[in-house]
């Protein structure tokens, strides 16, 4: 593997080498052709080349087709995806629209109980989109579903991909404003909301780490924030199970997402992943999961807040303390209750 990198590190370490192809590039201005004499401005170091500075030099196939082989002028290698090839992949052709959130429109009881998904891999890394304290959770806010967590971010500060993928929405969204969507080999997709910029386009290949956007507050926003979610299938499910954005780690390179978490009213939970029955938990416990949430939804009730309202009034009314009701909703502005909201009350 590294007899073709010797070869062409040995031939660019050739005495002059530098000087000639200096030369050429000037002669090419030249109608008199090359000059006699090379100035001192055009002379190259060729001991550059012999080092190694960590430029890349070639790229190669493999027998693979699904990756290519960097070689690099210090003897060292390295792989890159053939995004060619991976837009012929299924994953990013089946439901493939530009246009809306989800394409899927698909049954929860149709996918599996759980499905294992490999986040990262010798190819692939994660990087987390804005490193930051979560303040706004996943799950069910002011009576209305929030699919992802808001991570506070100033506008105008970079936002970048959490994984290598391809963009399948780059436009403005009521609600998201400027949205940005990426799907991923893996048939996760992540969603980057609020911009205030876009800098990719529908079709474009991207990896982690690679600026996508600028932090803002369009749509439907408080203030400067990205709403970050992640999906499988057109469900939502917390991002808090794959990574923790505060450390912005991965919380394992493999997550086995349960059909169960893709339930607004599903939210992370911290918990050991020391045993594989901790991870692959027996399908009646899953199908157990599901009907304790549809229960609790189904018994949550709220209020309508009306003129005159107060958060105290509420609680009262429905015989409840009031910091039981701040608790039934984070983030509720007490002395800002806009009529017409709702307010959970139990």
């Amino acid at each position: 593997m590294r007899a073709p990198l010797t070869l062409l590190l040995l031939a660019l370490s050739v005495s002059g080498w530098g000087q000639v192809a200096d030369t050429l590039s000037r002669a090419d201005s030249l109608k008199g052709g090359v000059p006699d004499v090379i100035p001192d401005a055009f002379q190259t170091d060729a001991a550059a080349f012999r080092e190694g500075k960590g430029v890349a030099m070639d790229t190669l196939d493999i027998a693979d087709g699904r990756l290519l082989l960097v070689l690099k002028d210090d003897h060292t290698w390295y792989y890159i995806k053939n995004f060619k090839l991976l837009e012929e992949e299924d994953v990013f052709r089946d439901h493939w629209t530009v246009k809306t959130t989800d394409p899927y429109r698909i049954p929860l009881d149709s996918l599996p109980l759980h499905n294992t998904i490999l986040l990262v891999d010798s190819t692939s890394t994660f990087v987390c989109p804005n490193q930051t304290k979560v303040f706004s959770k996943f799950g069910y806010r002011h009576g209305r579903r929030h699919q992802g967590v808001d991570l506070p971010l100033k506008t105008g500060k970079p936002v970048v991909a959490a994984f290598d993928g391809r963009v399948r929405v780059s436009e403005y969204h009521s609600g998201y404003g400027n949205l940005i969507v990426l799907r991923h080999e893996n048939g996760l997709e992540t969603f980057y909301g609020h911009l205030s910029k876009r800098d990719v386009e529908v079709g474009d290949w991207v990896r982690a780490g690679d600026q996508i956007g600028l932090g803002g507050s369009t749509g439907r926003s408080t203030g400067p924030h990205l709403h970050f979610e992640t999906r499988y299938k057109g469900f939502a499910f917390d991002p808090e199970w794959i990574a923790d954005y505060e450390k912005g780690e991965l919380r394992s390179n493999v997550f086995v997402l349960r059909r169960s978490y893709l339930d607004a009213s599903s939210h992370y939970v911290p918990q050991s992943l020391d045993e594989e029955e901790d991870v692959y938990a027996a399908d009646e416990k899953i199908v157990a999961e599901e009907k304790r949430i549809a229960a609790e939804k189904a018994a949550m009730r709220y209020h309508t807040v009306k003129s005159g309202d107060t958060l105290g009034s509420i609680a009262k009314r429905y015989g409840k303390s009031l910091s039981t009701i701040q608790k039934l909703n984070p983030g509720v502005n007490s002395n800002k209750l806009r009529i017409g909201q709702k307010i959970r009350v139990n």
